[in-house]
């Protein structure tokens, strides 16, 4: 850890002083694995937690004494632990704002007790720490050689066979080893950065002059070096500064802020303090982030520079000397190769956000012209300008050809409802509406349903295009301007090319022909359609072309092609409609323009179910096929599914279900688990008897299908009828059986979702013990992403309801990585996993090991989870906890401030928190002691506040911790006085047997009171609690009898004093 904090860790001072650890990417990186460490020590290596370091760690903390919690003694502004050192001093101390700790299992609690503030604190904690190793083990491990470290080290435990140097040894090379882990980390971490170079910046600072001046259209006034001396190496940076990274210094002067000292280094660019007073030096101290270049800083920095740099860039342009300038960027850019284009890329990103009138469009097309590298080109630079600088004669010539605006000139019939001649139209520039691409992909990113990745520019070593893009561009003028017949020849021809190869698709879109095969396709011409579509098919995988066929209103022709009689034709405008409505947009325009009801036609076919096809069978087995891909990716909207339901797709896809084609059964089966959220396509899975085939899938050879169908199950299983189907069809042991492939993580986590939702029939679950899923459950407990734990803590939380598998989930040990689970972050697996360890608390063996490992305390740190389901879970857990516990009460105690926040609780609005926490209540007022003090927290008059609820489930545990509350001290007066009898005597109207009972219990100990017992009867109690005097269930008989007692005692009191 030291070696990684002295070399790879980035410290804001360069020079003298103690410095300080900037929340840079790679410091946060390093903080990350080092609180990760030290958090999970005390679990991993509990013997070596409990050393105690040679000085403590010292440091100026954030924390307040109130976070301090169970283990801690409070006293005013001090804080110490219960656990001490032999020498008699707290492992932890908290004096003012000084933090000193001596021991890791100190560390450890402190950092969970932090939540979001612990980057804070460790950080502190290694500022002032520099080489922690010496505090913690002595100045003899300080960060020297490292092979002659460990030889001494093991030559000292050989001779002295001492096991506290023993001790030491191991922690010695546990931090070694986190050391290098660090170290290799950082080098990862750095090896991905960009680093700027003398060339690199002093191409960048030349290029900025050329745009500079006292012009109101120029982007600075001024940019100099400071000092101007340029040593041997291109550093302008003294030799003291550049060991440093450091290159250069620049004196900016900006239109609209004031003057910039900025310093630029191999890291990047950043601002200094600038010149000292006095002084021929500069203030060499960071005073900003640091940026990528001195573009992006100036963009931050200067509103008028973003401003202006259009202009400029604009007007440039429209100068005549445009190729030489073109020619001698060319070379800027030559001599700094492996230099990413950062100003480049700046007014890419202007464009993006800046540009929002047509006017603005095209500006932005001109100034793609400036950019000679592959990533403009990828990105929609011009076809007639690549070629103006990069082709040949020939290639030329083409372009002369192209540069001209021209139209499909196909001798065919256009239908009237065609795509207008404006997008027909040949551009020029190309892409005139393209251009705006990147724009239009990040407004529809914040739209679309599902994650889509974009696809990754890779910046090419040189500025030559790759032979394909040629050739794609010859055919380009025949396809623009042929006849049907040349057409035809020219689409074949391209098909030729590698489709999936992501520059000719590009090459297609940015020489215009993705404008020139969509306005194919609404001719009459059969084959040129074909030859369009083909070519579509394969290019629209491409995220970008997917949006440009949106946008140029492919989607809408393809639906009306679904209507065409050819059935190839139907097919290829099918798939193609599925690869293109991953969107938002793509699948509302389908909706719209009528295509799921066009899609669930292609459905329709005699052949299903047919062991051996004819080949008019195959073929609408085919088209079946493409409707079904294109209706999956449709059916991500909710208003498609519902679409799709009325369009009368669920027969169908049900028919489908029972074919035996893989290739069919994938599509068929997504589409069903995709709907399958929707409670009517639930109800129609059921219904439809849909259940036999996807549980007779699951035994499918494919693993895609599997997973498919293992999905649909799991969200189907929510329905009581669909998990008896379920096991009735014998889909319970390939669901066990399937667990054993866990390298396949989304079959995993349909499987295990599965396996949760059907473990919640009791039925079910004595199944899977019989197959041994349970075992194979609690084997995937480690090493697996948060979907799949999340499902197996599920299933495992459901399984524990039954008392065998308890016993058998410990003897598998499964009980330590639940406990570790605990100090999680992910909402849905805090829910799931404190609930199954609840349900494993309830056996007394089980509840010694959860004690053991600090479960109930880790429980109990839950009920500070912002979330109500995690804290109502938290408490459920509670309860048993504290039923099974050897010494249940002194536990709780032991649990600093933890009585203050449970019954602090009781505030909250959420039905199932107020019920998990009154049952917890109830188990904690069985202690006396715990009684009195919750009671002095005011626990009282906060239950009295929620007896006028009419929810049966609180009710029934507010009744019981009333009940128990009783029991101390005025308690009973005290219910009385807060209005709490009146409410009570209304549960007994409800219709829950187990709400009277509990109801009856309360009544009896507030009726020990006499203004109690007055109330009681005021308000009708003792004609509701005769009724129950005849119940068969005995406790409920004789609370509700002690009641009635009570109050004829009271009245018989009352009489003798009134008559004597």
């Amino acid at each position: 850890m030291g070696a990684a904090l002295a070399r790879a860790a980035q410290w804001t001072a360069a020079g003298s002083g103690t410095g300080t650890l900037e929340i840079t990417p790679l410091n946060e990186s390093l903080l990350n694995q080092i609180i990760k460490f030290a958090e999970d020590f005390s679990t991993r290596h509990p013997q070596e937690a409990a050393f105690v370091f040679r000085e403590p760690l010292e440091w100026k903390t954030q924390l307040g004494c109130s976070v301090f919690g169970e283990g801690y003694e409070i006293n005013g502004a001090t804080v110490q632990s219960e656990a001490k050192g032999k020498d008699g001093q707290p492992l932890l101390l908290l004096t003012a704002s000084t933090l000193r700790v001596r021991s890791f299992d100190q560390l450890s609690c402190l950092l969970q007790i932090a939540m979001e503030k612990k980057l804070k604190e460790a950080q502190a904690c290694l500022e002032a720490n520099r080489d922690p190793i010496v505090k913690i083990l002595g100045p003899e491990y300080g960060t020297v050689e490292e092979d002659m470290s460990m030889l001494h080290l093991l030559d000292k435990v050989k001779k002295y066979d001492d096991p506290e140097t023993e001790m030491k040894m191991k922690i010695f090379l546990l931090l070694h080893q986190l050391d290098l882990q660090l170290l290799n980390s950082s080098l990862k971490h750095i090896s991905q950065d960009v680093r700027l170079n003398p060339a690199a910046i002093n191409n960048e600072v030349n290029l900025l002059k050329n745009f500079s001046g006292k012009g109101e259209d120029t982007v600075l006034e001024s940019l100099e070096y400071t000092p101007d001396y340029v040593f041997s190496n291109g550093c302008r940076a003294p030799p003291w500064r550049q060991v440093h990274g450091e290159i250069c210094y620049l004196f900016i002067k900006p239109h609209d802020t004031d003057p910039l000292y900025i310093t630029c280094s191999t890291a990047g660019v950043f601002l200094n303090g600038g010149q000292l007073k006095g002084k021929d030096d500069i203030d060499y101290e960071r005073k900003s982030d640091v940026y990528k270049d001195i573009v992006t800083f100036l963009r931050e920095r200067s509103p008028r520079f973003v401003e202006n740099m259009a202009k400029q860039e604009y007007n440039f342009f429209k100068e005549p000397t445009y190729e030489k300038n073109y020619q001698r960027m060319e070379v800027v850019d030559a001599k700094v190769s492996g230099q990413s284009q950062n100003l480049y890329d700046f007014t890419e990103k202007n464009v993006r956000e800046k540009v929002k009138s047509s006017a603005a469009r095209r500006r932005s097309i001109d100034k793609k012209k400036l950019e000679p590298s592959m990533k403009w080109k990828n990105t929609g630079l011009s076809a007639s300008h690549r070629n103006k600088y990069f082709s040949d004669k020939a290639a030329k010539k083409d372009t002369e050809e192209e540069g001209r605006s021209s139209t499909v000139s196909l001798k065919i019939k256009k239908k009237a409802s065609g795509i207008s001649s404006e997008s027909v139209k040949i551009q020029p520039a190309s892409k005139c509406k393209t251009s705006g691409r990147f724009e239009d992909i990040s407004e529809s990113s914040s739209e679309t349903e599902e994650d889509e990745e974009q696809p990754v520019r890779h910046q090419e070593g040189n500025t030559d295009l790759p032979s394909e893009y040629w050739g794609i561009q010859k055919l380009a003028k025949y396809l623009k301007g042929g006849n049907p017949t040349a057409t035809v020849i020219a689409l074949c021809s391209m098909r030729d090319f590698n489709l999936a190869q992501e520059t000719c698709q590009l090459a297609i879109r940015d020489i215009g022909c993705l404008e020139v095969l969509i306005n194919l396709l609404d001719t009459e011409e059969i084959k040129c359609q074909i030859g369009s579509l083909k070519i579509l098919k394969e290019i629209s995988q491409n995220t970008l072309i997917r949006h440009a066929i949106a946008d140029l209103g492919g989607l809408q022709i393809m639906v009306k092609i679904l209507d065409s009689p050819d059935k190839d034709l139907k097919c290829l405008a099918a798939e193609t409609i599925a690869n293109v409505a991953r969107f938002k947009k793509a699948r509302r325009t389908v909706r719209q323009h009528g295509g799921i009801k066009r899609l669930v036609g292609l459905l329709e076919c005699i052949s299903v179910g047919s062991a051996s096809l004819t080949p008019h069978q195959a073929k609408e087995t085919e088209i079946a096929r493409c409707g079904a891909l294109a209706l999956w990716s449709c059916s991500k909207s909710v208003k498609n599914k519902e679409a799709i339901r009325k369009a009368g797709g669920i027969p169908l896809l049900a028919r489908w279900l029972k074919c035996s084609h893989a290739n069919i059964l994938t599509p068929v089966v997504g589409t069903l688990q995709e709907c399958a959220s929707e409670p009517s396509y639930r109800l129609a899975i059921r219904t439809e008897g849909m259940i036999e085939n996807l549980v007779k899938n699951l035994s499918s050879e494919h693993e895609e299908l599997q997973m498919h169908c293992a999905s649909a199950i799991f969200k189907c299983a929510e329905d009581k009828e669909t998990r008896d189907l379920v096991r009735q069809h014998g889909g319970l042991q390939p669901l066990s059986v399937l667990l054993g492939n866990s390298e396949n993580k989304q079959l995993l986590a349909a499987v295990t979702g599965a396996i949760w939702k059907c473990a919640i029939s009791g039925e079910n679950v004595s199944k899977f013990r019989e197959y041994k899923a349970i075992e194979a459950l609690v084997g995937l407990l480690t090493d697996q992403p948060e979907e799949v734990l999340v499902n197996i803590v599920g299933a495992l939380g459901e399984c524990c309801q039954e008392p065998l598998n308890r016993t058998v989930i410990r003897k598998c040990g499964g009980i330590p990585p639940l406990v570790k689970l605990l100090t999680g972050t992910d909402q849905a697996l805090l829910v799931n996993v404190t609930k199954a360890v609840g349900a494993c608390a309830t056996e007394p063996e089980n509840m010694m090991i959860i004690d053991r490992l600090d479960g109930v305390r880790l429980l109990w740190s839950l009920l500070k989870n912002p979330n109500p389901e995690v804290q109502a879970s938290a408490a459920w857990a509670i309860c048993p906890c504290i039923e099974n516990a050897k010494d249940a009460g002194e536990m709780v105690r032991s649990f600093v401030g933890g009585l203050e926040l449970i019954v602090n609780l009781l505030k909250s609005k959420n039905k199932e928190v107020l019920a998990s926490v009154c049952a917890a209540i109830t188990n904690i007022a069985k202690d006396e002691e715990n009684l009195a003090v919750i009671t002095d927290h005011g626990v009282v008059p906060l239950l009295s506040k929620l007896a006028n609820t009419n929810n049966d489930k609180l009710r029934r545990h507010l009744a019981e911790a009333i009940s128990h509350c009783c029991m101390w001290g005025s308690n009973r007066v005290t219910f009385g006085e807060t209005k709490a009898i009146a409410p009570l005597v209304r549960y007994l109207k409800s219709n829950d047997p187990s709400v009277h009972r509990a109801t009856a219990q309360a009544l009896y100990q507030l009726s020990e009171d006499p203004n109690n017992c007055i109330t009681m009867h005021e308000n009708g109690v003792v004609k509701l609690l005769l009724a129950m005097v005849g119940s068969t269930d005995e406790t409920l008989q004789e609370a509700a009898a002690g009641c009635i007692a009570n109050i004829r005692r009271l009245a018989l009191a009352t009489e003798k004093a009134k008559y004597g």
